[in-house]
């Protein structure tokens, strides 16, 4: 298990988050991951200009998103369907939706306001979520609530290139569906990603290192 991430610096953060947005088109947002990120480090992150967070685990998101509501909270871990009605009274968007149980769950305790984003597989790993390329038109249609886009994760790799076929796979399957929302690249390979047409990358060490 990854330590958590403590004794987070105000200035440094604030001129990763400078260079990072000199690198990316203006209308790429920049998400903040804080799966590793203690509660108590979080006004941190307020203080150095972040804006957008996104937690993985619910419970988690339930407190911190309690404790500092003034950020803008996205979910994108693996989404549990009986942890929707959790997360949605929190959340702006959630870039993980990929079962058909979660969209029964969003039905139950969605609104006509309530967004996501569909998780794509487009490498096709066994171990990993998300809807193959070729049944996501059908599954987009038995969405219940608003779908604005698509998310993927890659096969991890430490050769940003390896990604680019996948998020150019994605932006593909966005625009054949009439979607603008991709999130999409990490810390190894955003400026990639935002080369292939993101407009979310979710970012941890570069923001933090």
């Amino acid at each position: 298990m990854a330590e958590l991430i403590t004794g987070l610096d105000a200035g440094r953060i604030r001129e990763n988050l400078a260079r990072v947005r000199e690198e990316l088109p203006d209308h790429v947002q920049v998400l903040a991951a804080v799966k590793y990120v203690p509660l108590d480090e979080l006004g941190t992150l307020q203080d150095a200009g972040i804006e957008l967070v996104g937690e993985n685990r619910a419970q988690d998101l339930e407190a911190k998103a309690t404790a500092h509501p003034h950020l803008r909270w996205h979910f994108i871990g693996q989404l549990q369907s009986r942890k929707v009605k959790v997360i949605l009274p929190y959340v702006e968007l959630i870039h993980s939706v990929a079962s058909d149980s979660a969209l029964r769950q969003l039905a139950k305790h969605g609104t006509p306001d309530t967004k996501i984003l569909v998780e794509v597989n487009t490498a096709g790993e066994e171990d990993k979520a998300g809807i193959a390329p070729e049944e996501l038109g059908p599954f987009i249609e038995r969405c219940p609530v608003t779908v604005t886009g698509l998310m993927t994760m890659p096969p991890y790799t430490e050769d940003p290139e390896a990604s680019r076929p996948h998020f150019a796979a994605l932006k593909r399957l966005a625009d054949e569906h009439g979607l603008d929302e991709l999130s999409m690249g990490t810390s190894q390979d955003y400026r990639v990603a935002a080369e292939e047409g993101a407009t979310i990358v979710r970012l941890g060490t570069s923001l933090y290192a």
